[in-house]
């Protein structure tokens, strides 16, 4: 196979699907649908469809100038290419390893992310000794990029409004405010599912999860139409309630974006400029704007040139020492197995729409994920493959690193435990939940309140010098029901709570 053209063919990866990708909008493209990604490890089938969806999608837009191929393998289509190729930055290390390997694919830098390379480097050269801290580095993103800056001073003059965004839901548990853009399947979304179907009857793939409606983004003209809809009529709630979490409405007053920012398909720099339009020209709070405008410039970034600084090995940390397998029920989505609210819900989320907010990843599944000892290896694996927007580069940092602390600390300053309390607080989940986020010990004893103080003693000689935690570590002295509470949680193990 030949691919004519003066200008060398660009590859295409399943997530560089953005105008941006590209050199000229006329520049020759490949696109492969490599059918044995999905045959090698057992995807959310949302994701499948999402990701066949946004390739398809962004292959019929390209016309005659995109070579589609659909192959077992990236390697069975690659051998019938005759001419050298060039290709974005990957997202993976393995993607990476790959090309280089092929030797006749040009790899040119990243795209779509607001920091580079070597913004990142030059960042941690200037850090000398100091650890590497997302907010640093996102304060010098603000002042390298101009973003919601007033001369040298950052916009109202906070760099972080993050303490005014932590208040808990309504009472009411409901928002009020308007439901996302959801798009509409087409003709295309039919092809996708009817193949995923085929290819499940065959035995040649299987899948986690529900297929359908099509909850996100699949092409560019999809992901300007969310984002016109958060900037309209979200952004302004997002900031207050963006750390609380809503039993009847898992979307809340979130962008939906992070699906089609991660196919490519919006560049973070024009999100953010609508943001800061936003606050500039339209008057919405700046608390929401800031807190928004930090989770794209600031922790995606962070993590992106994380992964990619980092060794290799890091993926494999284990400072706590953390064993367990992922149990069956978490692992297959089996919501109706869980008594306990909060997991129960979360889970049904994830099942039906491949997708929950930045809180319940963290406080409720990682969380319970770390308390119970969980090998973080396959806790970052189910991440990956459970969730539309999970990427390698996305979840080696965020899991091993943040939600785990398999890294013992490299990427948090402490371990993000949390007992029942926190989440009675910041959630509804709690109202006629079985368990009793106040009790430690019986029947109605919280496994997240349990969980936590187990946890604690578990790890009491690795935690013992982090001033974080020292408070917490020093209750154990005083807990006059630790030793039944040890029995119970023992008991307890890995069943479904």
């Amino acid at each position: 196979m030949r691919l004519t053209g003066a200008v060398t063919t660009r590859w295409l990866f399943g997530d560089h699907l953005g105008p941006h990708f590209l050199d000229s909008a006329d520049q020759p493209v490949l696109m492969i649908e490599a059918r044995g990604v999905f045959a090698r490890r057992r995807f959310h089938r949302a994701k499948a469809h999402l990701v066949l969806s946004a390739m398809r999608h962004r292959a019929a837009e390209l016309g005659e100038q995109c070579t589609y191929v659909r192959a077992e393998s990236y390697a069975a289509a690659l051998d019938a290419v005759e001419e050298p190729l060039s290709v974005c930055h990957p997202t993976s290390r393995s993607a990476m390893r790959f090309v280089r390997d092929r030797g006749n694919i040009e790899v040119l830098p990243a795209r779509g992310f607001a920091s580079s390379t070597s913004d990142f480097e030059r960042w941690v050269q200037s850090r000398g000794q100091r650890r590497l801290l997302m907010e640093d580095f996102y304060r010098d993103a603000r002042r390298r990029l101009g973003v919601l800056m007033d001369g040298d001073e950052p916009a109202g003059g906070r760099w972080n409004f993050d303490v005014d965004n932590r208040e808990p839901p309504p009472r009411s548990s409901v928002l009020g405010i308007t439901e996302p853009e959801w798009p509409t399947e087409d003709d295309i979304d039919l092809e996708v599912r009817d193949d995923l179907d085929r290819w499940q009857r065959d035995g040649e793939v299987t899948f986690l999860g529900e297929d359908g409606p099509r909850r996100f983004a699949a092409t560019r003209a999809e992901a300007l139409a969310v984002l016109d809809g958060f900037i309209a009529d979200r952004l302004p709630a997002f900031g207050p309630h963006e750390d609380a979490m809503l039993s009847g409405d898992p979307w809340m007053a979130h962008s939906m974006l992070s699906a089609p920012m991660n196919l490519g398909l919006l560049d973070p720099m024009e999100v953010v400029s609508r943001a800061e339009q936003a606050y500039r020209h339209a008057g919405c709070p700046l608390g929401s704007v800031e807190g928004f405008i930090r989770q794209v410039i600031g922790w995606r970034d962070f993590v992106w040139n994380l992964y990619w600084h980092l060794p290799a090995s890091y993926r494999d940390l284990n400072e706590l020492h953390a064993a367990e397998p992922v149990p069956d029920w978490f692992a297959e989505l089996d919501a109706g197995a869980v008594d306990a609210s909060c997991l129960s819900q979360i889970l049904a989320d994830v099942r039906d729409n491949g997708w929950v907010h930045h809180i319940p990843r963290l406080m409720v599944l990682g969380n319970y994920a770390m308390l119970r000892g969980w090998d973080p290896v396959q806790v970052t694996d189910w991440f990956h493959r459970a969730f539309v927007d999970g990427y390698d580069w996305v979840m080696v940092p965020n899991v091993i690193g943040m939600s785990q602390y398999a890294d013992g600390g490299v990427l948090a300053t402490k371990p993000y435990a949390a007992g029942g309390s926190y989440i009675n607080r910041m959630s509804d989940y709690c109202r006629g939940c079985p368990y009793d986020p106040r009790k430690r010990v019986g029947v109605d004893a919280c496994p997240f309140t349990a969980g936590y103080w187990s946890f604690l003693h578990r790890n009491r000689e690795r935690l013992a010098g982090n001033p974080r935690i020292a408070q917490p570590l020093s209750g154990l002295n005083r807990l006059t029901d630790l030793e039944p509470l040890l029995v119970q949680e023992a008991a307890r193990g890995s069943a479904a709570p």
